[in-house]
């Protein structure tokens, strides 16, 4: 059943992490803006946009993704592997 747990965990965590309505709907001042808010702010539709500053972020903010599936990939290949299995 670990496995199983784990993948959900995984998936749940990259969802919730990547969410942007969902925040976008409940959170009014930018000081608790999630890292996908604060990237969209980063945009100037007006004028020029800090194009830099926007991909040193997307960097930064993909790095605990990339460490969840690092270290969760092998839970996730064996969640896959029994889930089709009777």
């Amino acid at each position: 059943m670990l496995p199983a747990l784990a993948t959900t965990t995984i998936f749940t965590f990259m969802w919730m992490w990547n969410d942007f309505f969902g925040s976008l709907i409940y959170l009014t001042t930018p000081d608790n803006f999630t890292v996908p808010l604060a990237l969209k702010s980063f945009l100037d539709t007006q004028g020029s946009s800090d194009w830099g500053a926007m991909f040193a972020m997307s960097v930064v903010s993909l790095i605990p993704l990339f460490l969840v599936f690092l270290f969760g990939q092998r839970f996730l290949v064996k969640g896959f592997a029994t889930t089709g299995i009777k």
